[in-house]
């Protein structure tokens, strides 16, 4: 008896790392094809995590990267649908909020099923480029898969149809899950000669921080207090683009700041674990601060994760820096007294990727039948 044959989109780091056990439950419940963009195209934010993470190699790669993004956009869109035409999928996986996931509109135009993760997160603020996406992600998609019931409330204020909108939870738990014993036997800090909570691991690569020249450098600067004022390492896990920027604006970092290469997932999470402080801009802080417990500050003036603030997980500590300075030292104070907030329910499930094959296959046949009339 043939198999749902089920079509998976993918082009960023957090999608992969997301998708991981996902990805494995469609490889074997489904005939699966595993398309990567090419939106992140370096080793470190591509290759190194299908092979850590043991999901097998795209089937097809898109090579997206235009000049510009507009070009990017288009390609993501163009070459999607060309390959959707050709491999004739019964249904579309995507996570998310990234330019990759723009190939909704594709599958949409060609009548097929499209089932999205990550729907509904909402932080309200136009300056990430990632709200506008997931706008348009959210009302393109027939089935929306949201993480908590503050998203399924945003997502419906949009007007999608409350029967094909389903809260799954985070899938964060379940790879940390399948993934604990790797990162506990990772060498990283020996590696790179640091101690347990004597470092600060900051990681900062958001378009409206590092782009935007103003906040650039405020939130350089306060880096650098940082690094004066708790007198440790700070370990800067650098994306290629913020690396970029910090060489063509000439920013020098106080010599406590050590500029590394953007880490595997083992390693980083071995390195979270064991911080003074995790300092970032990255949106799955809460997921896995939920898990591990660590002190957790949000460099960023918005979240799209209501539901980790409720639990007390993380502060938000801007990019100023007595803001952020304020937020270390209230993080650390908090965790040493074993403040560390509650788990969040909704980052806790462990069974994610059975819900998710679980929705894809009673409700590819209900799309088409319908939404699209085909039966």
């Amino acid at each position: 008896m043939m198999k749902l044959k089920l079509m998976t989109i993918v082009g960023t780091r957090p999608e992969i790392i997301k998708l991981s056990e996902i990805i494995k439950k469609c490889e074997k419940y489904f005939d699966h094809i595993l398309v990567h963009t090419g939106q992140n195209w370096d080793y470190t934010l591509n290759n190194i995590f299908f092979k850590e993470l043991e999901i097998k190699e795209p089937d097809f790669y898109l090579g997206v990267v235009g000049d510009n993004l507009g070009q990017t956009m288009g390609n993501v869109i163009a070459k999607s649908y060309e390959l959707m035409a050709e491999q004739k999928p019964d249904a579309l996986l995507v996570l998310g909020d990234t330019n990759s996931c723009l190939s909704v509109i594709s599958a949409k135009r060609l009548k097929i099923p499209i089932f999205h993760m990550e729907a509904g997160n909402r932080c309200k603020d136009e300056n990430l480029p990632e709200e506008v996406i997931r706008r348009i992600v959210d009302v393109t998609s027939d089935v929306n898969m949201c993480y908590s019931e503050h998203a399924r409330r945003y997502i419906l204020n949009s007007g999608v149809k409350p029967e094909y909108t389903f809260v799954t939870g985070s899938p964060m738990a379940e790879v940390l899950s399948a993934n604990r014993e790797k990162i506990e036997k990772s060498k990283i800090l020996e590696t790179l000669g640091l101690e347990k909570n004597r470092y600060i691991l900051l990681s900062a690569h958001r378009e409206e921080n590092i782009d935007i020249e103003k906040n650039f450098f405020a939130l350089m600067n306060a880096v650098n207090a940082m690094a004066e004022k708790y007198d440790m390492p700070i370990l800067y896990s650098c994306h290629p683009r913020s690396r970029k920027y910090i060489e063509q604006r000439g920013f020098v970092f106080d010599k406590r700041v050590l500029q590394h290469q953007p880490l595997g997932f083992f390693d980083y999470n071995k390195l979270q674990r064991n911080a003074f402080c995790m300092v970032s801009d990255s949106g799955t802080v809460p997921e896995d601060g939920s898990y591990f417990k660590f002190p957790a500050v949000s460099i960023r003036t918005s979240t799209e994760r209501p539901e980790a603030m409720d639990k007390g997980i993380f502060t938000i500590g801007s990019i100023t820096t007595e803001q952020v300075l304020q937020a270390v030292d209230l993080a650390v104070s908090m965790h040493a007294n074993g403040d560390d907030g509650l788990t969040v329910p909704a980052y806790a499930d462990e069974n994610v990727s059975v819900k998710v094959v679980k929705i894809i296959q009673s409700y590819t046949g209900i799309i088409n039948s319908m939404v699209w009339r085909k039966q």
